[in-house]
């Protein structure tokens, strides 16, 4: 443990919702007891970030420095981390796990107790900017050059990883779908699977539906230009709800004798989520809700089909205990088990971030990994 000084580096900045990002220098003050100051490497840029900036979060701050999907090296730490040294190659996680709460402490769950609303735990910042305090985002903010991050939103992973890749994308993504179809839908062997939305999440589910075993993996999605991609993470047929007249879960069920076992929403879209679980079997199918919807938007579907079978679930961060298994997911992905360099579609300088936004937009890229 060292006293570190106030560094200045280059962030962007959204001043306010709504507004392209602004690269500016801020300041990041040294961190305090049990906090890590990271150097980012690299960051993805997923669609929470965009959905925050857009103004629709309704728990969303600002000014603020967005980002959580980064990939770094741990700069300096905290009184009492021992956990993490300079050098360690790290992954914020913008689940936490202390391992002290009713939620960690429970199998059941990779939620946790601790919510920071834009600050430590504190209730401070690090960063400042032309005189200004700035909020954190999910207790990570990977868009800029050094963040502050608690220790217990962080990951040690393994030195050889390399940063300058698709690592940062096992920080939400790729683990989010992925965790979707083997932890919280427990996809078997042999089983049927829809996939509503073919971004990074949807593809990551669909490479879940594979390595469970799967036999049918259907993608769905508006865009034809994604089937290509999705068949290479294992998609084995697609429906693009454009080309039919009846509803997309009507198409499902005659397509597949009565339902699927498995469907996923990766959307964020109420209309589609209920199309998601009546596309499921009677009796047995489960439906598993990943998108993020809109401020105050609710679900609905008549009980019946509840009452007859079916199952409706949510997920966060893949039901992985995040601490624990993120450097676990990138041995997998340093052994070739996971698919995570092939989600990258574009490299940019950090300093054409609004670039990648405009980017996943447009539906152009999967993930756009900026490097720092």
């Amino acid at each position: 443990y060292v006293t570190a000084l106030v560094i200045k580096c280059k962030a962007a900045v959204a001043w306010e919702a709504g507004k392209p990002l602004s690269i500016e220098e801020v300041k990041v003050a040294p961190p305090k007891a049990h906090e890590v100051r990271v150097k980012i490497h690299a960051t993805g840029v997923c669609h929470t970030d965009a959905y925050t900036l857009s103004g629709s979060d309704p728990e969303g701050l600002f000014p603020v420095i967005l980002g959580h999907e980064g990939a770094g090296t741990v700069e300096s730490v905290g009184e009492g981390v021992t956990k993490f040294k300079p050098g360690d190659t790290v992954i914020p996680l913008y689940v936490p796990q202390c391992g002290e709460c009713k939620f960690c402490k429970n199998p059941k769950t990779n939620l946790v107790t601790l919510k920071t609303g834009g600050l430590m735990p504190d209730k401070t910042s690090r960063f400042t900017c032309k005189g200004k305090q700035l909020f954190h985002f999910m207790g990570t903010s990977t868009f800029s050059e050094y963040t502050v991050v608690s220790e217990i939103s962080l990951a040690k992973v393994d030195e050889n990883a390399p940063l300058d890749k698709g690592v940062c994308l096992l920080g939400c993504g790729i683990s989010t779908g992925y965790g979707a179809a083997i932890n919280t839908a427990k996809v078997e062997a042999g089983s049927t699977c829809a996939v509503f939305g073919l971004g990074a999440v949807g593809l990551a589910v669909i490479m879940g539906c594979k390595s469970a075993g799967a036999t049918r993996i259907i993608g769905i999605d508006i865009n034809p230009d994604k089937f290509e991609t999705a068949k290479t993470f294992g998609a084995t047929e697609f429906v693009n709800p454009k080309d039919h007249s009846k509803p997309i879960q009507e198409v499902l069920v005659e397509l597949t004798d009565g339902g699927v076992d498995y469907s996923f929403e990766c959307i964020g879209n109420v209309g589609i989520m209920r199309a998601a679980l009546e596309a499921c079997h009677k009796g047995w199918g489960t439906s598993v809700i990943i998108g993020v919807a809109g401020a105050g938007q609710e679900i609905s579907t008549r009980p019946f089909q509840l009452v007859t079978g079916r199952t409706w679930k949510g997920t966060a961060f893949g039901g992985w205990k995040s601490v624990e298994s993120v450097p676990k997911l990138v041995n997998d992905y340093m052994n070739k088990k996971l698919m995570v360099d092939e989600f990258v579609t574009h490299t940019l300088p950090f300093a054409q971030i609004n670039e990648a936004f405009d980017l996943m937009h447009a539906g152009k890229s999967i993930r756009t990994v900026l490097q720092l």
